[in-house]
């Protein structure tokens, strides 16, 4: 009788096991399926990411950005310790809630500088390499899907109103819908990155 427990409780180890490794290596292999449709995604998204509308603000400097040529902001604005500006000039101060259209300051919920951790370009101005953006965004701790489709300064790139001449802002190179999707089929392939672009 003993013996049959042994041989039993053996034979359930060994299907647990194997059940387990099926599905583990079933698993790796449609990641794997999915990556080159996955790194296309990300090369659609770090289009984005990389236009003036988002780089602006994901910088590496103390400062924002603003225009296509990414000069340095209107007032000698900086970060500040919390990336909102400084006491005399915090963003909010003339970043509102929403578009100035008449004035040309543009707006959204929360005007501010995205943290040093998730800067777009190095301290010369160039934008980062699309892996070394990819690592970047692979390291954060946040719901990607959700933040692409909720967060007010994300939504405000495909929406950013008029300059002050009162022509309208260069949007990102994908509309808001095909962003979200490039983004969900990035995560759905778990966010593959390219290889390479230490910068």
């Amino acid at each position: 009788m003993e013996k049959l427990r042994l041989a039993f409780s053996l034979f359930v180890v060994v299907f647990v096991f194997s059940s387990w490794k099926a599905r583990s290596e079933n698993k790796s292999a449609t990641l794997e399926a999915k990556r080159p449709d996955g790194l296309t995604a990300w090369e659609r998204v770090y289009s984005v990411l990389t236009s003036p509308r988002c780089v602006n603000c994901h910088t590496a400097t103390n400062y924002p950005q603003q225009g296509d040529d990414r000069h340095r902001h209107f007032a000698n604005a900086v970060r500040g310790p919390e990336g909102k500006g400084v006491p005399a000039l915090q963003c909010a101060t003339c970043h509102q809630a929403a578009n100035a259209d008449g004035t040309g300051v543009p707006g959204a919920h929360g005007w501010h500088l995205a943290p040093l951790s998730m800067r777009w370009q190095d301290r010369d101005d160039k934008p980062l390499s699309s892996a070394a953006v990819c690592r970047s965004v692979k390291s954060q701790n946040v719901d990607l899907i959700k933040h692409h489709n909720e967060e007010p300064l994300v939504l405000w790139a495909f929406t950013s109103g008029l300059r002050p001449d009162g022509t309208a802002r260069t949007l990102p190179p994908l509309t808001h819908a095909e962003f979200l999707e490039a983004t969900r089929r990035w995560v759905e392939a778990d966010k593959p990155c390219p290889t390479g672009g230490q910068r």
